[in-house]
Formats: structure tokens, sequence, C-alpha cells
């Protein structure tokens, strides 16, 4: 089963219309929640009068930070923090100062969405307007407004990391190349938005929450410090997920405001945040300001990078503390080698809306950055960028290869990788010299064409531990739980087919459940590309431990040596299908523990796994694009986009195409209207690969789209 391009089972659900999202989830005598939004983005607060809303008809409850426990505990970080950080943390609900445009003043439960939303508008608030602060470099400047007075100043946090002797390295160079590279703000735009529905059972005192994703244990161990209660009290439930890309599933205000209203009220409370509230609320990413240079010797060799930069925070400090910076500046060497390097980190505050991740986050800004300046050293030194970059890529013999770099402590050590090879592949098989040539061939009047090619290094693993619990059900079935969650990756696929190929169980008798704190122990959830890695690894030592126990167990119902047996589909037999045997449902009913303990055997068919790796992988890759611009409109065509990328073994072919394509579309600003990406997926056993790519026939003039997988055309 690994390796096979199996249809994602998460399909069928979505196809058939039986995909429960948190909009389905209907509990009875439910209210409905809003939230009143401050229209600037800084202001003190004065008086609030919500006496008019608390006396509309229908209303239910309206909450401002005033009627929170202490004003309402501050969201804490769940990663990457450091020392003074904590005083740039966000309250549930304004507090004396709204910070960014969108930003929580108070709650209201009613009857209905719409009624809640009318009393919103009878709530008065006075706004004292304060300047507000937007650029992360004027924000450090001796006289901006302070967003936190008490803190003395809008920088959260900051570290440098450096190696070797950069300002030798830059002292000695024939070349520097300095330039301020900025990355505009993204939001990430899911289709389904963030939503809740929560209910308090008052028989059991637990609050559950339907709707959690990404990371449910995380944010059920915030919620319940949050609330001062027990962990086991808090369930958190994942539903159907329409996209989450980073910004979903992180705990924000919302996530303490609905279960505390349910649990103040006594009835079910259920919050669904509109696409408007989704644009000024749900975290926002990518904003940086890199002042940063490159020092090169006359051959083009390079002999130290420098960067300074600034990471826009927004109003607050929000869970993932300075993991986005953090990211940039470990990967920001990139898979090149640099004798020196130092990159100085500010982790700014700003009255816009808080920042967290984003698809890749911390990794696009930084290649964003160093791939730029590459590009401008090459046409300085009169070079071809790619030759510039194949003469500094780290080499097969460095490896493994320490950058000098760290995320959050974890030193960055690539400790496989062939990046000349994969940047050659990449050339060749996806047509570099035929891109230049169409570039320099001439564009039609009124347009210009350009090429562009950017090397990068991913990260993978992150989140150091995951669960599994493999275990065969009454009906001779499988059921897989695991701690990691889906935010629609096809993770229930694909650990489906883990557990198949070390298990012997036709995946289609395979069942993956996540996503209910109630059922599995723990979990890191899905984030940073873990879950293929992390609980694919648990899934594979929970199935082998299974497989074990089946085979003891039908070893001794069929008087066998367990080596003689084979699993088939539902049974296992003796010398293979026409051999005596023994079903899974058989097999179950006497792992009974009535059955089990009577026979003196231990009960149950079902094994536990911890999978821990404290070290993160480092993929990587190579894309390429050809763009035509056109001058009047400032429209971009992209006429091919290829990319190359080492994946190691790809548990499923199809996926692995889907998240590459997936992504190019996802990062595109331009519709592709002549072409769009198929997959060829390489079959070398030293450096396997993905390369996606779209290709001119020879005997077209149009461009199409060519798929080949060991040496046959699609």
């Amino acid at each position: 089963m690994i390796g096979s391009s199996v249809l994602r089972v998460e399909d069928g659900p979505l196809l058939r219309g039986d995909a429960r999202f948190v909009d389905d989830v209907r509990r009875p005598g439910t209210l409905h929640a809003a939230v009143l939004r401050s229209p600037l983005a800084h202001a003190r607060i004065g008086a609030v009068d919500v006496a008019a809303a608390r006396a509309h008809p229908g209303v239910a409850l309206v909450l401002t930070a005033a009627d929170l426990p202490g004003g309402g505990p501050a969201i804490p970080m769940r990663m990457f923090s450091l020392a003074g950080m904590e005083r740039f943390l966000q309250p549930p609900l304004a507090r004396g100062t709204v910070r960014y445009a969108g930003e929580p003043v108070a709650l209201v439960v009613a009857d209905s969405r719409y009624v809640a939303e009318d009393a919103l508008e009878l709530i008065e608030v006075e706004y004292e307007p304060l300047a507000p602060v937007l650029d992360p470099w004027g924000a450090l400047a001796d006289d901006a407004p302070l967003l936190v007075p008490e803190a003395g100043t809008n920088l959260a946090g900051a570290f440098t990391i450096e190696s070797g002797d950069v300002e030798a390295a830059f002292a000695q160079a024939a070349l520097v190349v300095e330039e301020r590279v900025s990355c505009q703000r993204h939001a990430a735009v899911p289709l389904e938005a963030r939503g809740l529905v929560a209910e308090l059972d008052d028989a059991t005192g637990t609050i559950t929450v339907w709707g959690a994703s990404k990371i449910p244990h995380v944010n059920r161990r915030i919620l319940a410090r949050l609330l001062d209660w027990p962990e086991e009290r808090v369930r958190l439930v994942e539903l159907a997920v329409g996209g989450g890309f980073g910004a979903r599933g992180e705990l924000y205000p919302e996530d303490y405001l609905v279960p505390y209203a349910a649990i103040r009220l006594g009835v079910p409370v259920a919050w669904q945040e509109d696409r408007a509230e989704h644009l000024r609320a749900t975290n926002h990413s990518r904003e940086q300001v890199h002042e940063i240079a490159i020092a090169l010797a006359a051959d083009g060799a390079f002999l130290g990078l420098r960067d300074r930069f600034a990471n826009n925070a927004g109003a607050y400090v929000r869970t993932h503390g300075m993991v986005v910076p953090g990211m940039t500046a470990g990967l920001l060497p990139g898979p090149y080698h640099w004798p020196a390097y130092r990159c100085d980190v500010h982790q700014v505050v700003t009255n816009k809306t808080p920042a967290g991740t984003y698809r890749a986050p911390g990794r696009y800004e930084a290649n964003l950055a160093r791939e730029r300046l590459i590009d401008m050293a090459a046409r300085r030194l009169g070079l071809d960028p790619v030759e510039l970059r194949r003469r500094n890529l780290i080499r097969p013999e460095q490896i493994p290869y320490r950058t000098g770099g760290h995320t959050d402590g974890h030193p960055v050590v690539y400790e496989a990788a062939d990046f000349p090879r994969l940047l050659d592949r990449a050339c060749d098989e996806l047509g570099w010299d035929d891109l230049v040539a169409w570039r320099d061939g001439g564009a039609p009047a009124r347009r210009r064409r350009g090429v562009g090619l950017a090397c990068f290094v991913e990260k993978s693993g992150i989140g150091a531990f995951e669960h599994a619990h493999a275990e065969v059900t009454p009906q001779g079935r499988v059921v897989v739980r695991t701690g990691a969650a889906s935010v629609g990756q096809g993770v229930d696929t694909v650990l489906a087919q883990v557990a198949s190929e070390h298990l012997g169980v036709p995946v289609e008798r395979i069942r993956v459940e996540h996503g209910d704190t109630a059922t599995v122990p723990d979990g890191m959830g899905a984030f940073g590309s873990r879950a293929s890695m992390l609980a694919g690894s648990a899934v594979m030592d929970a199935a082998t431990r299974l497989r074990g126990r089946i085979l003891a167990l039908a070893a001794d119902v069929l008087e066998a040596a367990p080596e003689d047996l084979e699993l088939l589909d539902d049974r296992v037999a003796v010398g293979g299908a026409g051999g005596r045997s023994v079903t899974l449902a058989d097999l179950a009913e006497r792992a009974r523990p009535l059955v089990a303990l009577a026979a003196g055997r231990e009960p149950g068919l079902r094994e536990d796994a911890w999978f821990h790796c404290p070290d993160m992988s480092f993929p990587y890759g190579v894309h390429l694009v050809g763009v035509e611009v056109d001058l009047d409109t400032g429209g971009v065509e992209v006429a091919r986009y290829g990319v190359a990328y080492d994946i190691g073994r790809a548990l499923n072919p199809l996926l692995v195409h889907g998240q590459i394509v997936g992504g190019v579309a996802q990062g595109s600003a331009a519709r592709c209207s002549r072409s769009w990406p198929t997959t060829r997926t390489g079959t070398s056993s030293r450096a396997p690969s993905s390369t996606t790519c779209c290709r001119p026939p020879a005997r077209s003039p149009r461009w199409r789209c060519w798929s080949r997988r060991t040496r046959r055309r699609r």
C-alpha cells in the first residue's frame, strides 16, 4: 500500500453531502452569538453602554471585559515564547484600549444570529481615537505611539542567529548586494470560516466544543487553563474542515468566549464567523521587512549572508509566539553554503490584525528575500542565475551540513540531500533552456516575458511526538485512532495505507479516527507538515504490534506456528487461502476479557504506540516559471510553471501531486490560463523526487501538460 495512489477516503462524505461541518451541528435549545468589533485600529475605550442591548427581546447575555473573571484571561502562547512577550498577549474582550480594527469588544448571545446582530447595534461605545502605528520599523522609532504603554516598547521579542565571521566576509567581498525586501500581508481565506458550538453537560460537568481543528488536544489544555477547570471536564471535537492553511485552529478570543457563555447560560451556544469578520479578525501572516545583504567573491562564491528584519506581529502576540520569524531566521540560508551568516530578528507589534502562521510560515518570506538578492547578484556579475546558484549549493560530500541556524532552539542540520542533482534535474526535465529561449524569442506587442527560478529548503516533522491506537473491532474491522488532525491534507487515507502495509489488512477494512479528545488520550494535531512523518510512524508501530498479537492468538486457535500464518482480507489462514483459517471477528470475540482471561490469555486485540522524534527533517525543492505581463493592464499570465521536489518516499503519489499543485495554485497571484500542472514522479532510488510541469509539445503552438510516470505518457 505504501507508494500506491489510493483515492482519498475523505472525499466520499464531501461528495455525498454527508460531511458534518460546524454549521451542521444542531443541539436542542441552541442560542447564537455575535461579536461587536472595534471599527478603529487604535482607540481608548470610554463608556460602554449595553443596557439597551440587554433589554432587547430575545437577548440572553451581553458580555464585556468587565463581565469576565479578572477582565478575561490572556490567551497564552503555545510555542516559541521569549521572556517579555507575555506583556503583549490578547484578552478575549478589549480592556481599556482597542488595538486593531476588528478586535472583540463585546459578545451578544440571543435566540438567533439576526437578533444578536440587531442587539450589537444597540451597544454604545465611546472611543477616543489614538494615533495608529502600522509600519514595523516605524513602530520601533523613539516617538512611535506605544500599543502597551506599560511595556515601554513595541518590540515584543528579538534574537540573533550568527555563525562565522560576518564582518570579515563583507570586508573582503568583491561585490556586496544589499536591498530592502518587503513581503506584504496575506490571509488564508479558507472556504469555511471559523465556527464553534459549545454545550455544557450538567450531569457530568463537561463542556463539549464542536468545531475544533488543527490542534484539538493542545487547545483543550489551553481552554481548560483559561476556564480554570481540570482537563477531563473539557472535550473538543473535530469536524469536517473547509480548509485550514495554518490560520484556522489556533485558540482565538471566540474559542474562550463561546464556551464561557455556554457555561454561564447552561445552554448550547453557537457562533459562525462571517467573511468580513474572518478578514478582520483571523490571523494574517507574511508581513516582514528585510534589510538583507550578501557578500560575494569575484567568481560568484558566496562569502556571507546578513539580514535584519522586522516581523509585523499585529496588535497582539498570539499562540504561535515567535514561530514565524523563527522559521524565517532558521531557514533563511536555504540550500547554499554560507561561510558566515547573521540574522537579527525583531517581532514588532502594530495596530494591524494579529499575525500568525499561514501555509509554510516563515519559509515563504525567507525564500523571497534570499532568492531575490541572488538574482540581483547574478545580474551584476553577468552570470546566469542558475549557474550562480549551482556554484554555491551545498555539495553532497558536505552532508550532514549544519547551517548555523536554529528554529526554537532546534539546530538546522541537513542530514540527507543532493541539492545540485535536484537543480540539474529540474532544469533538464522542466525545460529551463526552453523557457529562456521562449523569453528571448520576443513577446507580442505591449507584453513582456520573464522567467524565474528559486531554490528552497522546507521543514517537516515539527511537534516532537504523536500517538496511535490500533484495534480489531467485534465486526473484524480495524480502527486506527491518532492524535493527528485532518485539515484536508488526506491524513485519513495515508494513515490507513500505513496501517494496511504493516498490519496486512486491506485498506478498505481500516477506519481512521481522530480529533475527539474524549477518545484519543493526547496528540499534537496537524501543522508543520508533521502528520505523515510522526503520526505515520506511530501508526506503523501500533499496526506492527497489533499484527503480532493477531498472529499469536490465531496460532493458538489454529494450532500452528505464527510464521506459517497469513493475514488474508478478513481472516488469518494457515499456508495461504486454501488452508484452515479463523476470521478476525472470531479472534476479536476470543479476545474479549471474559473469554481471554478464562483461557489464560491477555484480553483485547489492541495496541498503542507513541512515536517521538525531537529533530525535524528538511525536504527541499526548486520552482521555475515563465510569465507574460500585459503592460497596459498589469495582468500576469503564467505560461509554464514547474516544481521539482525531493520528497523522499511518497506514501501516496496522488496526494503528493495534490499538495504540490495545490500549493502552486494557492501561492499564485495570477491565473494560469494556458496550461495547468500535472505530475511526473521520478523513480530513482538514489534521490526520489516529484516534478510537476507544464510543457509545450514539439508540434503544437499551444502549451499543454504532460504527465509521465515510469516512461508512460498519459
